[in-house]
Order: structure tokens, then C-alpha cells, then sequence
């Protein structure tokens, strides 16, 4: 395949590809260096044939499509991209022509924020609307979850008619790893860096996991000010800090080019101290006159370019693979490499995630791999180079068997993850305890991470049910205790022997099982015993248990470990039926009630806890289907809707009365 036409044709559907997979997927399947490699290829060809130049070719667009789950915002000015600058040799050459036209020129030189590009709109002050940008001129409407990013105000300083900025949303470093570290823990694909991250975060249909997510911003371009002049780029960031946007204080003023090479010598190094990610820096004109005297192209301003830090990536060989058991029970294997220093560390080490990850990427022991650090903070894989490959390389497998306590690996059809699911394993083991004493599982007042720790550290507890075998003495010997300390502990042990069934089976832990799930099991399966024997088929006939659930229970009760720590359990005494199974005789079957607002004499919990033993469901949101509708103070959204759907409303005094009429029912 020789010919131009051909060749162009090929780049085009390539970079489309990637495109699709970094701004619509969040999921990139090549780095930046080689996708800036790839554009930079298909520039070259047509600028050599400019016959073959087309309106569709990706040099000719600005961004990306927006998703289709959220509304459109059309941009009053398109919101172009950069031209970019690898070299100084580049830059020389963008000061050379701007020069021509305009005689001498000053710059302001900003560190380029890896994130996600934001164009916020006000008026009379006020936050109306926020989108991506999209295409460039039509972006996703992100608003809502703007809305929760701390440092982008609501409402500016200033109330004046109309304020449109562009400005670049981010997650810091310490976000992302903190983040992927809980998806890893879940078992969840892990985000391949924060500019992705912050992406995958500003695009969920939830705003409140938006908030959970720690975004941050900078803004850093007024696109419309209604009343007010603005002169220079300067100006413009300080208007900005004045309206009380979070603007970036790294920017300089620079004299000419070769001070703002000079600026950018100081960042490539500095940029890995600082707490978010930059992969580069933007050169803007200063002064507004020459960016109309210079106007743009279709694509890009021709008065700013964007200069790219060199990709710090470097070769090493995978010498080894650790496998480690995570504190949840994920199997996460970890390379060891020949040490390399790379973006101002020595690394030696490289997490895989997961093994289906390695099998994707094709990684094996012995081989050469291409390694980054993703976010300039965890070390990553980024490809094997299989063209070194001398034959003698392992393909990498995931074990069979936990390599903690021996128990058989599972693999549920919704995870990536493998896992070891013997509650008692010692990887998991002190992550067991904390969650099978909380307060929704078996209610062991008293024993919280700290206390666990110890117990497990001093060997008090080796698994879960050492804990009904607890001797007052050694436990009032631990830091911090005394007598009066372990008796009341021991107490509160012995009186979680007596909870229900569906206490128990919430505190083992099972993947997907929660409180709910676990009283909907229990009123069909009234005993321990039973959940050795019973089907998935079995289990998906059961209301609201689907089968993911299903599988997940069968493949944690046919490890044999978990057998035995039931056993153990029940050995010491612990209960394990479900003392009254609901049945149809009961007042509440069949009913369904909705809660809101702030209750005063019991928790939501309780309530849902006490609806729930009576035969009724709790349901999450108001339906036609809904029954009764409990009101505390401050009700939301739900008294409205039950309102207009002629749903009898209980006030809480008169829900209590109620209870008790029902409760004498029995």
C-alpha cells in the first residue's frame, strides 16, 4: 500500500478510532505520544498532497461527539483547539510568524492542565449552564454536575449581565490514585489516567457521584464579557480571579520567545511536584489587538499554540510477577522490573491491576515492556515490545488458589477481578471483622478498625470466629483497654450470638449481598444449612435476587473454608435461622412504603428494619405502586409526587400509632 490516497485514508479511520476511545469512551488504547505521532503523520501527507485534504479528516476537527445521555449546548463561539509545538525549534518558528504580522510580541505562557475542557456561562452573576466541549460548537450539558465542583463558583463577585469563561476541569493526583485504588478493590476497571478520570467523573448521570469525585478546576479564557473591555491576556486572568474563579498562579508574563523557553525549561522537571497533571504548556499572545489582527483557521487560534512536555516513557524487562491479595480479596498481580528512573523516581515496580489486563496488553516474564507513570504518580505498562521476544518468555496466568490461604479463586461474570472469597483468609482478615461487627451486619458495639487491628496483630484472632472464643484477661491487656473495657466487649460479642439469620449472612460479607438482599433470602431461606444446598436457578426465583446475586452466594458457600468458619461460628453458639420468616399472615405483606424527610424518634434504618419484620417493602422512590408515604421534617421531592398521586401520607406521630396497632396485629 504505496499510494498517498491510501495511506491517508488508513491514518484517518486509525486516529478515529483512538479519538472514540479517549473522548467518547474515557478508555485510551494507545499513549498521547503515539496518537500526537499518528496526527503529526497525517499532516504531513496533506500538506504534501493538499488534494487529499477533506472537511472530515480528523486535522480538520475540533473534538470529539457528545454523549447522546446528555442534553446539548450550543457555544456562541466555537471553542477551537491548539495547534501544537514539540520542539523549540517550533515555537521559534510560531514567534517568527506572528512577528511578521504584528512586529514585536509578548506572551503569557500557562502550564496546559490535563483534564477535561469546560465552557461555563453566567448572567446577573448567577451559574446558568456548563457543557464540554463537544465538537467545538456544540458540547454535552454538564451542569448539574458542575454544579458540584467546589472551586467553580455559583455565583460570581461581580453580577454582571453576562460572563461566558472556558476554563479546564481536573482531578488532582491524590484523587486518582485514591479513586483507582477503590475500583481495583472492587474489582472495577481502573481509570488509565486523570485526564480520563476527570472525564468518567463529569459525565455520570448521578451528580452525587460527581461530588464524591474531587474535581477541581482552573479557568483560564473569557470568551464574552458584557460590559467591560478587555485588553490583554493579563487582564484576563485577573478579571477572573476577581469574579472569583480558581485561576491557575503558575502563568508568567514573558518579554519574548526565548523567556518563555526559559519558563518552560523550569516546569519540565518542576511539573512532577505539583498536585495535578500537566502535559505541557500554552503560549497565548498577550495583547487582544494582534489576536484579531491574526484571526484563526477552522481548527485553531493562530495567535496561541500549545508546547508538549516530551513523553517520559522508558524501556525496561519484566524480570518477575508478584501476586498480592488485596484487602477486600482482589488478586492483583504487580510486575518486577529492572529498575529505571523515570519522571524523577527510581521504579522497580509496576501494578498489572488484573490478569485480564495483562492478556490484553499481551505482557509476559522476560519480556520488554514500554512503561510510564500514569499521572506522573503510578507506575503502568504501557505495551510489551514483542519484536524483542528471544523465545524463552512466560505467558502470565492467573493462580488457582489464593496464595494467602489456599482457598480456589472465583471469578464473578460482572468483575474483571479474581478473588479469594474465604472470609477468614489472612490478606482479608482484619477487613472481615471491621465489616462482619458493623452496625447493619452483627452489631459488636465496641469493636471498631483500631481495636481489630490489634487483636488481629496480636494474634487473638486468626479468623473471624476467634472472636467468640475472646478471653477477658488478654483483651484487657491490649493498648487502651482494661477490665471494665473487655467485659463490655465481651458482652456485646455474646449478644450478637443471638441476631437474626439475615445479620449473619449481611455480615459474612458476600459480593452483592447487602442488608436487603439478605432479609429477602432469608424469609424463603430460613436456616444456614440450606445455603449449601440451594440452586442459582433456585435463588433467581426469589424477588429482586438477580443472577449475579446468584452466582455470587452459590460460589461463596461451595468454598470449603467458608464452610468451616460458618461451622466454627455456629460451634460457638451464633444463630443461624431466621427466627420468624416472614409469611403472607403478616399486617404489612404486600405493602410498600416510601420514606422522606429528617424522622425524629427513630433512623430510616430502623423504620425500614421494622416495616420489613412486619412483611412490608421499603422502596427507594414514589410510584404509583406505593402504599404509604412516612413523613418526617423536611420533606423532599417524594411528598409532592405522593401528593399528586393520591397516596396516603403517614406523619410520623401517626405512623408510630400505626406501628403499634400493627405490631399487636401479630
Amino acid at each position: 500500500m504505496n499510494r498517498p490516497e491510501e495511506k491517508v485514508e488508513k491514518l484517518r479511520e486509525e486516529i478515529r478510532k483512538h479519538e472514540y476511545h479517549y473522548y467518547v469512551l474515557d478508555d485510551p488504547l494507545i499513549s498521547d505520544a503515539e496518537y500526537d505521532g499518528l496526527m503529526i503523520e497525517l499532516r504531513q501527507l496533506e500538506e504534501a498532497h493538499p488534494e487529499l485534504l477533506s472537511s472530515h479528516s480528523p486535522t480538520q476537527r475540533i473534538g470529539g461527539q457528545p454523549l447522546p445521555m446528555f442534553g446539548s449546548i450550543t457555544h456562541r463561539l466555537p471553542l477551537l483547539s491548539l495547534d501544537n509545538a514539540f520542539s523549540y525549534q517550533d515555537l521559534r518558528f510560531f514567534d517568527q510568524r506572528l512577528k511578521k504580522e504584528l512586529g514585536p510580541v509578548t506572551y503569557v505562557a500557562e502550564l496546559k492542565i490535563d483534564g477535561v475542557s469546560i465552557a461555563l456561562v453566567y448572567e446577573q452573576g448567577v451559574l446558568i449552564n456548563a457543557a464540554t466541549r463537544g465538537d467545538g460548537m456544540v458540547g454535552e450539558d454538564v451542569t448539574a454536575n458542575i454544579r458540584t465542583v467546589k472551586s467553580i463558583p455559583l455565583k460570581l463577585k461581580n453580577e454582571l449581565p453576562r460572563v461566558e469563561v472556558r476554563g479546564e476541569v481536573y482531578m488532582p493526583k491524590g484523587q486518582f490514585v485514591r479513586l483507582n485504588r477503590e475500583k481495583e478493590e472492587k474489582g472495577e476497571k481502573v481509570f488509565a489516567n486523570p485526564r480520563n478520570a476527570a472525564a468518567g467523573s463529569l459525565r455520570q448521570l448521578n451528580p452525587k457521584i460527581t461530588a464524591r469525585r474531587a474535581l477541581d478546576s482552573f479557568i483560564y479564557d473569557i470568551m464574552h464579557l458584557e460590559g467591560k473591555d478587555i485588553y490583554s491576556q493579563q487582564e484576563a486572568l485577573q478579571i477572573l480571579g476577581e469574579l472569583g474563579f480558581k485561576v491557575n498562579p503558575q502563568s508568567k508574563y514573558c518579554q519574548d520567545i526565548e523567556e518563555v523557553i526559559q519558563y518552560i525549561e523550569t516546569w519540565v522537571e518542576q511539573r512532577h511536584g505539583l498536585p495535578y497533571e500537566t502535559d505541557g504548556v500554552v503560549v497565548k499572545l498577550d495583547p487582544y489587538a494582534g489576536r484579531q489582527q491574526m484571526g484563526q483557521t477552522i481548527r485553531s487560534p493562530r495567535w496561541a499554540v500549545a508546547y508538549k512536555f516530551p513523553a517520559e516513557e522508558m524501556e525496561t524487562r519484566v524480570l518477575d510477577v508478584e501476586v498480592n491479595v488485596g484487602r477486600t480479596g482482589i488478586i492483583a498481580p504487580t510486575a518486577i522490573l529492572e529498575p529505571v528512573f523515570i519522571a524523577g523516581t527510581t521504579v522497580s515496580r509496576a501494578s498489572m491491576h488484573n490478569f485480564d489486563l495483562v492478556e490484553e496488553k499481551d505482557i509476559r516474564i522476560g519480556d520488554r515492556v514500554l512503561i510510564h507513570k500514569a499521572g506522573d504518580i503510578i507506575p503502568e505498562i504501557i505495551k510489551s515490545l514483542p519484536q524483542y521476544r528471544e523465545g524463552q518468555e512466560k505467558i502470565i496466568v492467573p493462580p488457582h488458589n489464593c496464595p494467602a490461604c489456599g482457598s480456589v479463586l472465583i471469578r464473578l461474570d460482572s468483575e474483571v477481578a479474581w478473588r479469594c472469597e474465604n472470609i477468614s483468609c489472612p490478606a482479608r482478615l482484619k477487613e472481615s471483622i471491621i465489616f462482619f461487627a458493623s452496625r447493619g451486619a452483627m452489631d459488636i458495639e465496641g469493636l471498631g478498625p483500631a481495636l481489630v487491628e490489634q487483636l488481629v496483630n496480636s494474634g487473638l484472632v486468626n479468623q473471624v470466629a476467634d472472636l467468640y472464643k475472646l478471653d477477658v484477661e488478654k483483651v484487657a491487656s491490649l493498648d487502651r483497654m482494661g477490665n471494665k473495657s473487655a467485659h463490655n466487649l465481651l458482652q456485646a460479642i455474646e449478644k450478637s450470638k443471638e441476631q437474626p439469620l439475615h445479620r449473619l449472612l449481611t455480615a459474612l460479607g458476600i459480593r452483592h449481598i447487602g442488608a436487603k438482599s439478605a432479609r429477602l433470602l432469608t424469609q424463603r431461606i430460613a436456616h444456614m444449612e440450606n445455603f449449601f444446598k440451594v440452586s442459582e436457578d433456585e435463588l433467581a426465583q426469589i424477588q429482586e435476587i438477580g443472577p449475579i446475586m446468584a452466582d455470587s452466594i452459590v460460589k461463596f458457600f461451595a468454598e470449603p473454608l467458608n464452610r468451616d468458619t460458618i461451622d466454627l461460628l455456629c460451634e460457638q453458639g451464633v444463630n443461624m435461622t431466621e427466627p420468624r420468616p416472614l409469611t403472607q399472615e403478616f399486617p404489612l405483606a404486600g405493602q410498600t412504603f416510601v420514606l422522606t424527610g429528617t424522622l425524629q424518634t427513630m433512623t430510616r434504618n430502623e423504620v425500614a428494619e421494622v416495616i420489613e419484620k412486619l412483611g412490608g417493602k421499603v422502596s427507594g422512590s414514589v410510584s404509583k405502586k406505593t402504599d404509604y408515604l412516612v413523613v418526617g421534617e423536611s420533606p423532599g421531592s417524594k411528598y409532592d409526587k405522593a401528593m399528586g398521586l393520591g397516596i396516603k401520607i403517614l406523619e410520623e406521630e401517626q405512623f408510630l400509632q400505626n406501628l403499634g396497632q400493627w405490631q399487636q396485629g401479630i
